[in-house]
């Protein structure tokens, strides 16, 4: 990061900080920006309306069934953005289901695909707060006269703004560095940042120019991860200070509303873009039902316009998201223990704070800066006789960066929740830093470290940002694969294209439900 801001001041070796207002000075650069900022806001507002009610039913309510809808509400947190684009691209444009609609390469389709992803932060961060809420406090208003909704609006909303704001910024966050749903969705007339930069190196060889870019990113990134780092502090303070989890409630008539809202979300804005992809990817351009997309992709190469097959870049994808996601995860313990301690020192207490944002860096900065960051840097790194940039070492480890902050921010909460009096136990019977890791914080991971390991291998294996920045030919993954097959007017790249995606999507759900079985901390913090 700290060399991608130096080569927006640096020309020719030297200091030369006058490409700043060469690029700001541009009317298009403050266009993207504030493209960006409206998308990211717009997103923000409506995943945060639809999330509440997704919290309530999941966290307050309870009925059958209730921990599979959980899980399958993960899955679009871990689809690959490629796999979500090219999914509402098969609802919204042509020849799909809701092309009179007319909002295919539009705002609200941008819009509405954040919050796909979105819905989940929301409904998990506030719905593990929501959970452990004191309920003696609405029952007083309730017997003082006020009806369901003024007691919720009065009482409850209040209790919950700390859990809604931390959600809020970190949706924000997602929104404003998403690469490949703008880039399918949004096109050039919706660009935002993250696709700009992308623009400016891959087409236009403009490396100074999308570095200066960077550093608006830098600010907007830098605000919001400063608000939600507040934010979830403020959160975790007022869980501490909270009852224990109350007594879910069986739905009532009274809870038919909010049902009906999240059954819509669900439906509509989950379950109806998927089934789009799915069905459009078994059927020809005049409505006839087949398999011969999915056939393409393992047919000779040669009748695809990619470099190598579609098979070898599935192959390729798993291997380098399992190096990635075991990076992830030794990293991740390590840095998740250092962080659950609690330090007396201030110094020591502000530092572990500072180190905390440090960690997250890699989850706000944008996955195409990050990329374009490790070209700049990896040219013999550390005195190393090896060029890394030519490389496809480098995937794996850009992969495990971004996935870090998840792995980091599941382990955690179990870290923090161990007693601390169970340490200085151990430590009294004679035991050492090290038995105790292995005797006491180890065990208490348990099943919390599978459902991190699933997180990190999921999103490692659908990431596209900073992979499509570091492929080479003929070793491309396949997310890259198909953003090509998508983009490509050859006969049949398109079908191959929805057929590559549901693969992808099936692989990353597949692993997501599979390790979401783990989990058994419910404080909705990823």
């Amino acid at each position: 990061m700290l060399s991608l801001v130096a080569t927006g001041f640096v020309a020719d070796g030297r200091f030369d900080p006058s490409g700043i207002p060469e690029v700001f000075g541009q009317d298009r650069t403050w266009r993207v920006i504030g493209q960006t900022v409206l998308q990211a806001g717009c997103a923000t507002v409506l995943s945060v309306l639809l999330g509440l009610p997704a919290a309530y039913v999941l966290y307050r309510l309870e009925f059958p069934g209730r921990a599979l809808l959980r899980g399958f509400l993960t899955i679009p947190f871990v689809l690959p953005t490629v796999v979500v684009g090219v999914a509402f691209s098969a609802l919204l444009g042509v020849g799909g289901p809701l092309e009179g609609l007319g909002l295919d390469r539009s705002f609200v389709g941008v819009v509405a695909a954040l919050a796909f992803f979105n819905v989940t932060v929301v409904a998990r961060t506030v719905g593990g707060f929501w959970a452990r809420l004191d309920d003696r406090s609405v029952m007083a208003a309730r017997v003082l006269g006020a009806g369901a909704i003024r007691a919720w609006c009065s009482v409850t909303l209040p209790a919950l703004r700390p859990a809604i704001a931390s959600a809020g910024a970190l949706v924000f966050l997602f929104s404003s560095t998403s690469f490949g749903v703008v880039l399918i969705l949004g096109g050039r007339e919706f660009a935002n940042v993250e696709t700009e930069i992308y623009r400016l190196t891959v087409q236009f060889l403009d490396l100074r120019g999308a570095a200066v870019l960077s550093l608006a990113q830098f600010a907007i990134v830098g605000a919001a991860l400063a608000v939600s780092a507040r934010l979830r502090a403020s959160g975790e303070r007022a869980v501490e200070l909270g009852a224990e989890p109350r007594r879910e409630q069986r739905p009532g008539l009274r809870d038919l509303p909010v049902c009906l809202v999240f059954g819509a979300t669900v439906l509509l804005l989950h379950a109806l873009p998927i089934a789009a992809l799915l069905a459009r990817s078994l059927r020809t351009s005049d409505g006839a039902w087949t398999l011969e997309h999915y056939a393409a992709l393992v047919d000779d190469a040669s009748t695809l316009p990619i470099e190598g097959s579609v098979p070898a870049a599935i192959w390729l994808s798993l291997r380098i998201a399992a190096v990635a996601a075991a990076l992830a995860m030794i990293l991740g313990m390590i840095i998740a223990l250092v962080l659950s301690r609690r330090p007396r020192s201030r110094v020591l207490q502000r530092g572990m704070h500072l180190f905390d944002g440090l960690v997250m860096l890699p989850l706000g900065v944008s996955a195409v800066t990050l990329g374009f960051g490790l070209l700049l840097t990896m040219h013999r790194p550390l005195g190393i006789g090896i060029d890394l940039r030519t490389s496809i070492v480098l995937i794996p480890i850009a992969q495990a960066l971004v996935a870090l902050p998840l792995v980091v921010r599941t382990l955690l909460p179990v870290l923090r929740g161990i007693d601390q009096r169970l340490r200085i136990a151990a430590s009294s019977l004679g035991a050492d830093p090290l038995t105790v890791l292995r005797t006491i914080d180890l065990p208490m991971l348990g099943r919390s470290a599978g459902l991190a390991l699933g997180f990190a291998f999921a999103v490692s294996l659908g990431e596209f940002g900073a992979t499509s920045f570091l492929v080479r030919p003929g070793e491309q993954t396949l997310p890259v694969v198909v953003a090509e097959l998508i983009g490509h007017q050859a006969p049949g790249s398109y079908g191959a294209g929805l057929a590559g995606a549901v693969l992808l999507g099936a692989l990353a759900a597949g692993v997501m439900l599979l390790a979401d079985r783990l989990r058994t901390d419910q404080r909705g913090e990823f």
